[in-house]
Order: structure tokens, then sequence, then C-alpha cells
């Protein structure tokens, strides 16, 4: 714009020079322009966000019936061949220093043993797969079969770990060994965790319209107390604790999936989407009260994350399409964990953030690598 010019004049000036019609000039000159009445007001803009909620019609829905009327775990849920069923802890501690998880198969769906055996008896290849990240980390996943597996409505025990609900407590017992590719020296992993639910959920969630995969929100929000005899480890912090099960395989019914949660105010969000194998999506926001009962909320727009070491594609959700990882705890060709800074419905939260691939975890390359890191006791 020359000196002397009014914005419209310098964007009539630029349109003789520049593009044949209005429509053509850039996005800044138009608006200049219909600022100063050389355009007419635009149309009606519509929802910026649009393009990043396409597909999100399908929505997860409540599953008929529920594990029990005080929603906590039940191990001697009968599952079906080629079935599974897994309860899942996450957590973080207080000082933001250490994290784990901790998750119970029944199925071990992760298992290239439980794969080529037709999945014909899920009892046959149970895991605790225990990770315990930060200073002192150990990962641990060794599968084992149905002589070594004993099942009761509050007990699992597999092989010689345990898990076990005692009447207001989560207590999972642990003594595993670590296995880590390319070194044969298995360290001892062992100790007690215990996890007090603050709310509690009634109601299951389908993840596709058949029914044949399942996820429970046990309890949204909990706390932990971590006591580990090897390594040497004690803290507490935040937890959450859910449950999925399902009647066919993973790779089956998923291409890929997202999941996030974030503890807010009094609430905690949830997020769950992803990709169906017959091509369909899902995506749903829930928000858990104080009292753990889910109601279905906004979805955030998506937000985008960085790849992994292994690039693994990963996104979120978080307002503004905005969010940053805080820690890729989990790294692996066909899974990754994360722990984000974000903000959700006006608040900032840290989330914890997974991302699994199924076409990722077929790759012939894929599976041959994963009994590196997941040994079955013989």
């Amino acid at each position: 714009m020359w000196r002397g010019e009014t914005p419209a004049d310098g964007a009539l000036r630029f349109k003789e020079g520049g593009p044949e019609t209005a429509e053509q000039w850039p996005a800044l000159w138009k608006g200049i322009a219909r600022m100063h009445g050389a355009l007419p007001p635009a149309p009606a803009a519509p929802d910026p966000w649009a393009l990043l909620r396409k597909g999100e019609d399908d929505r997860l829905v409540r599953a008929p019936g529920s594990r029990d009327s005080d929603a906590h775990p039940r191990f001697d849920t009968p599952v079906p061949a080629g079935g599974y069923s897994w309860w899942y802890v996450d957590a973080l501690s207080d000082d933001g220093r250490h994290g784990l998880t901790v998750i119970a198969f029944i199925g071990s769906v992760f298992s290239p043993y439980f794969k080529r055996s037709g999945r014909g008896n899920p009892l046959d290849h149970c895991a605790l797969n225990v990770a315990l990240y930060g200073p002192n980390g150990r990962w641990t996943m060794t599968e084992r079969p149905s002589h070594a597996v004993h099942a009761e409505a509050d007990q699992f025990a597999i092989g010689p770990s345990s898990v076990r609900w005692a009447g207001d407590c989560l207590v999972i017992d642990i003594e595993e060994l670590d296995k880590r590719i390319l070194n044969p020296f298995r360290r001892r992993v062992a100790g007690r965790i215990r996890v007090w639910p603050e709310m509690l959920n009634t109601e299951a969630f389908a993840l596709d319209p058949a029914g044949k995969h399942v996820w429970h929100c046990l309890a949204p929000r909990a706390r932990i107390a971590v006591e580990m005899e090897s390594p040497g480890l004690s803290w507490q912090g935040s937890a959450y604790i859910d449950s999925n099960r399902g009647s066919e395989s993973l790779e089956e019914g998923f291409r890929v999936w997202h999941w996030s949660r974030a503890h807010l105010g009094k609430d905690v969000a949830v997020f769950y989407e992803g990709k169906r194998r017959d091509g369909s999506t899902f995506a749903s926001a829930l928000r858990f009260d104080s009292a753990g009962v889910p109601h279905e909320a906004e979805l955030p727009p998506i937000a985008p994350l960085p790849n992994t070491g292994w690039q693994m594609e990963r996104v979120t959700r978080a307002d503004r399409g905005l969010a940053r990882v805080r820690r890729t705890w989990e790294d692996s060709p066909f899974y990754t964990r994360s722990t984000l800074h974000a903000r959700l419905y006006g608040e900032p939260v840290v989330a914890m953030q997974e991302t699994l691939s199924l076409d990722r975890f077929c790759n012939p390359v894929v599976q041959q690598l994963i009994p590196h890191r997941m040994p079955r006791a013989r």
C-alpha cells in the first residue's frame, strides 16, 4: 500500500495488477476490501473444525449389562474361544518423575503364541504386563499356560503374580523377571501395588456395532501406592483403571485406535476413537462426574502429535487442536504411550495417551520381534 492510500484503495490497486476477479484475491486483501465496502460481506464462515470432526458421527454406545453393580473387576467372567479380557491400570507419581502401567491378560492379545495357536483357548495364554517408567524403570510380560493360571471372582493368579480385589482396593502382587532385546540377563521385578478408586462406574461401552469389543472404565480416578522391592521404588500418585473384553481378536476388529484420559477439576475426560477393520470410524468423548457417572461430551478438535521414533502416527484431542508431548513412555513398532500437556474444556491438564496400530502388529517382521520382549513360560 502506498502512502496516502486507504486500505480499500490499496486493495483495488492490487486488483488491477493481480487476479482478474475479487474471488481470486488473497484472503487478506479480500478481508481488507470487505471492511471498507469494496466487496460485499462474506458468506457465513463454516465451522473451522468441521474437517477435523469429519466421520465422527459413529459414537460409542452403552453395552447391554454391566459386570456387576459395584463396578469392581470380575476375573472369572468367561472368555470365549478367539476372545480376550484384560484389566488395565495406569498411574503418574505426584512429583511427575515416575509412571506405570499394569495389564493382566486372559487371551494375551499381543501374543504371537496365542495367534499361532488359533486362539482356541484364551486361558492357556495369560500374562501380566508390568511397565515401570522413570528412574530404575523395568518392563516385563511373560506369558503363562493354563496350569499356571487361576481365575476367581475377586482374584486372578498368573504364575507367581496376582491381581485381586480386596474390598475397596485393587492389590497387585508382582514376582516377575524382565526381558530385554539382545540382553540375556533377566532382572527381578517384584513388589506390591495398591490402587484405591475415588469413583466407580458401572456402565460399559461397545466399540463396534455388533458388540464384539467392549470397554469398561471401572475407576476413572484413583489413588495409587507403589512399593517395589526390586527395583527399589516407593511412590504415590494418581491412577486410572479400566477393562476391555472381546469375542474376536483385536486385529479382526480394528486397524488403529487412539485413546486418552485426563483428570480435570472434579471430572475425568476420556477420548476413544479409531478405525475399524471394515473401514468405519468411531470417536467419542466422555466426562465422568464426581460420582463416576459417564456423560457424553463435545469432542474437542483433533490435536496432531509428532511421530514416535518408530514413526508411529498419533493424535489426541485438545482445545484449539493443540497439545504437546510431555514424555513418551512407550515406543514400540505398533504401540505407543505418552503423557501430554494440553487444555481440555478450558482447564490445563496432563493427559495419558496411547495409540495402537493393528496393521503394524500384523506385519511379519513385527511378529518376529515380539517374542524377544514377550517370552512364554514352559
